[in-house]
């Protein structure tokens, strides 16, 4: 029996490791979307401030956006302040979305609504359970 249960507890450290990997790969699936928008903004300064003032929004929202974008994704992506980061997130993702695409006649914009609403809800998930091993926020806890 001694060789059973070497081999479960091999099995469930593997899950574990398995896991932690996961957890990284999904934040930065998640935020790099946001990271590269965010850049974008920057290359393409003056046609998003033109576009988001044809929704009534001040120009200026564009540094605000781009800071949050960017500066988001990283700590997302590093671990760093993440829950903070995932709620922020979150609630940019709903705003953005009712902002921006409200207009449910066009499928098009029905889908961006519900991708922002989705991406929202991968965000609370990370605030409701945290980082796992690979990140800042448990190497500084633990």
């Amino acid at each position: 029996m001694p060789y059973v249960n070497n081999i479960n507890i091999n099995f469930r450290f593997s899950i574990i490791i398995m896991m932690n990997i996961i957890d990284l790969i999904g934040r930065i699936l998640l935020s790099i979307l946001f990271l590269l928008n965010g850049f974008l903004k920057i290359n393409n300064y003056e046609n998003t401030v033109e576009w988001m003032e044809g929704f009534g929004m001040s120009g200026l929202f564009i540094i605000p956006a781009i800071i949050i974008e960017i500066l988001g994704s990283i700590l997302i992506i590093v671990g760093y302040k993440t829950k903070f980061a995932a709620a922020f997130l979150s609630l940019f993702c709903i705003i953005t979305a009712i902002i921006f695409h409200n207009d449910f006649d066009s499928s098009s914009e029905m889908t961006a609504f519900l991708k922002n609403i989705a991406l929202a809800g991968g965000f609370l998930i990370i605030f409701a359970h945290g980082p796992k091993k690979y990140s800042i926020d448990k190497k500084i806890n633990n």
